[in-house]
């Protein structure tokens, strides 16, 4: 028999407490417990990058997480990405549609989230710097040159004054 335990987890801004199994996967976290389905499972292996999101800050594979390793934590989905009040894109979001950096959507959280860790710790990426931050994910659409002018439209934006911080504070 299996004791639950408590995950008390700031979630986009919104705080959370569950009693969960200590073997539940983060993203299985976050998709059926807090019915927060942005976050897409993909090759469960921690290969894709489909699952990434941001664990105080830093671009995490949810899917190798345990939803108990983030007790205490602040997290931040692709829901988070939007801004509550007015409903606007977040300006990453915004670039990724304004570039077509998407085609079936299905990768596209993860690209977001991590661009937006890239530029957030690097506003001037280089094309190097780009292509080592995305590395990881991985896109069967598109041919990733889309996705590339995506983040390279987004870094002007960020270079320009836009700012790409959460519309929540955690």
């Amino acid at each position: 028999m299996t004791t639950k335990q408590t995950v008390k987890v700031t979630v986009n801004g919104i705080a959370y407490e569950r009693q969960v199994e200590p073997r539940l996967t983060l993203v299985d976290f976050l998709r059926h417990e807090l019915h927060l389905g942005g976050t897409h499972v993909g090759c469960e292996h921690g290969v894709c990058g489909t699952c990434n999101i941001l664990v105080d800050g830093k671009a995490v594979r949810s899917c190798l997480m345990l939803a108990v390793q983030v007790d205490g934590e602040s997290l931040t989905t692709v829901e988070g990405l939007r801004n509550r009040d007015t409903g606007d894109l977040h300006p990453i979001q915004q670039a990724f549609v304004d570039e077509h950096g998407l085609q079936c959507g299905f990768c596209t959280p993860g690209f977001l989230m991590t661009t937006l860790e890239l530029l957030r710790d690097n506003p001037n990426p280089s094309e190097a710097d780009i292509k080592d931050a995305l590395g990881g994910n991985l896109c069967r659409c598109t041919g990733y040159e889309a996705i590339m002018k995506s983040v390279r439209l987004a870094a002007k934006r960020v270079q320009e004054g836009q700012d790409i911080g959460l519309t929540h504070t955690d």
